[in-house]
C-alpha cells in the first residue's frame, strides 16, 4: 500500500525524523513510498556516504546535515529546525543504528523507519551461512567489552560491526595476541552493490590486510567447544613477579575472595594491588560480562599482566600503572565492587578512596596476612561508616594463615 501524503501538512509538522535504511548500491531503487517521502522533504541527512549515493535523487534545494562526530553539533542543526528531517541510515535503523540515538536525544519524534537489510544479514546471504544462532557485537564507537566476552564464552559464531578503527585487522591481531586463533573470518565489503567484497581467510591472512570500507565481518569456529568457565587457576601456571610464586594469591583464597566479591551481580570491579594479575584474570575469566580495572604500582606489573592475561586467554583487563592515591580516576567506570591485594602501607587511604567511589551499595575485599593490617583494615571500615560482612581464616599448606574479610556500606 502507498501513503499519499500532503506536502503542505508535512513541513508544517514541526520537527520530527523519518529515517530510511539502505546498502552501498550506487543507484538505490526505494519503495515508492520512500521515493514519495524524498520528492516532499526539504532537509536531510545522513553520512557523507549516504549523500553520495543519493545525491541525484534529492528535490532541487534540498538541505542536507552531515551526521559526523562530534554528534551534538549535529543535534543543534537538527533543533534549529521546525521542519521534518529524512535520515538516510545504513542497513536496519533499530539494528545498532542511528534512529536508536535519535529515539534517545529526541524522545517522541522519530515517526517512521523504513529497514534494509543488515551488512551481516547480507554478508551471511553471501556466503550461504545460516544466523539464527550467530551472536552480534559492535565496535563501531564502542568498547571491546562484548566482543571479549563471545570469546572468553567460546561462542561459535560472532558478527561483528566494524568502523575506520577497529578493523579486520587489528580484530584479527587481538584474537590471536590472546589465543582464540581458531577461528575463520569472513570480510564482507561495501555490501549491497555491484562494488560488493567477501572474503574468508585465517586469522593470520587478515593480519596487515587493509579492505575497502564500509566492511564487517563474521567470526566462526569450525571446531566450536562448550563455555566451560574455569574454577581456580594453578598459580605455577603464572608467570610469577621476579620469580617469586608466593607472591600470587593462593588458589584456594583467590576463590573464597571472588565468591566474595559477588561479581556475578556486578558491572564494574577494581583489582587494586595486581601484582601477577591473579585475581582480575580470574574473575575476568569467570564473570566475562565485567569491567576490569586493575591497578598496581610497581612498573613490572605491565608485563607480568600482558603476559598472564594472554597466558590464560583473557582479553579485556584494563590495567594502570603507578601510584593508586595519585591517579585521576574520574573517567573510569564506577567501582562496584573492589579487591585489595596490596596497599603500600596506606591501607586506610585505599579504602577511604575505594568506598567514595563505590558509595554504599558496592563491597569490598581484603585478604590480611597480619594482625596489623587485620586491625588497621577495621579502623578504616569503621572510619568510613561500613561494616564487615563476612570475615574467615585459611591455612594454605605451610602458609601462614590468612584472614579474608568483606565489608559493605548497607
Amino acid at each position: 500500500m502507498i501513503l499519499l501524503l500532503d506536502e503542505k501538512n508535512l513541513t508544517t509538522q514541526g520537527l520530527r525524523f523519518t529515517v530510511v535504511g539502505m546498502n552501498d548500491e550506487q543507484c538505490p531503487l526505494f519503495s515508492p513510498e520512500v521515493q514519495q517521502l524524498i520528492a516532499q522533504h526539504r532537509v536531510f541527512s545522513g553520512g557523507r556516504r549516504h549523500r553520495e549515493l543519493v545525491a541525484d535523487l534529492l528535490p532541487a534545494g534540498a538541505v542536507w546535515i552531515d551526521i559526523i562526530v562530534p554528534l551534538s553539533t549535529v543535534y543543534q542543526e537538527y533543533r534549529a529546525l521546525d521542519e521534518p528531517v529524512l535520515v538516510f541510515a545504513s542497513g536496519d535503523p533499530l539494528f545498532f543504528g542511528f534512529t536508536t540515538t535519535l529515539m534517545r536525544e529526541f524522545p517522541g519524534q522519530v515517526a517512521q523507519t523504513f529497514p534494509s537489510f543488515s551488512s551481516l544479514q547480507m554478508l551471511a546471504h553471501s556466503l550461504r551461512l545460516p544466523y539464527h544462532d550467530m551472536r552480534v557485537v559492535s565496535l563501531t564507537g564502542r568498547p571491546w567489552l562484548e566482543l571479549d566476552r563471545a570469546l572468553i564464552e567460546r561462542a561459535a559464531k560472532v558478527g561483528v560491526l566494524t568502523d575506520k578503527k577497529n578493523t579486520p585487522a587489528l580484530i584479527a591481531q587481538r584474537m590471536i595476541d590472546y589465543g582464540y586463533t581458531g577461528y575463520q573470518m569472513h570480510i564482507g565489503v561495501r555490501l549491497g552493490g555491484s562494488r560488493e567484497e567477501v572474503y574468508s581467510l585465517p586469522l593470520h591472512e587478515v593480519v596487515g590486510l587493509e579492505f575497502g570500507h564500509p566492511n564487517c565481518l563474521i567470526i566462526e569456529d569450525p571446531q566450536p567447544t562448550a563455555y566451560d568457565a574455569p574454577i581456580g587457576l594453578q598459580e605455577l601456571d603464572f608467570f610469577p613477579l621476579n620469580g617469586r610464586v608466593n607472591m600470587i594469591t593462593k588458589m584456594p583464597v583467590r576463590l573464597v575472595s571472588l565468591s566474595l566479591l559477588e561479581l556475578e551481580r556486578r558491572r564494574s570491579f577494581w583489582d587494586v594491588g595486581f601484582c601477577t594479575g591473579s585475581v582480575s584474570i580470574e574473575a575476568k575469566l569467570r564473570y566475562p560480562h565485567l569491567l576490569v580495572n586493575s591497578f598496581e604500582v610497581r612498573p613490572e606489573g605491565k608485563e607480568l599482566m600482558e603476559v598472564n592475561s594472554r597466558r590464560f586467554h583473557a582479553p579485556g583487563i584494563d590495567y594502570h600503572i603507578g601510584d593508586f592515591l595519585s591517579q585521576d580516576l574520574e573517567s573510569l567506570p564506577r567501582p562496584e565492587a573492589a579487591f585489595i591485594g596490596g596497599h603500600g602501607g596506606k591501607l586506610i587511604e585505599f579504602v577511604e578512596r575505594l568506598t567514595a567511589l563505590m558509595g554504599a551499595d558496592g563491597v569490598l575485599v581484603f585478604n590480611s596476612v597480619s594482625e596489623e593490617t587485620l586491625a588497621l583494615f577495621r579502623e578504616a571500615v569503621k572510619r568510613v561508616g561500613w561494616h564487615i560482612s563476612y570475615e574467615t581464616l585459611l591455612a594454605v599448606d605451610a602458609h601462614n594463615p590468612i584472614t579474608i574479610l568483606q565489608a559493605k556500606g548497607k
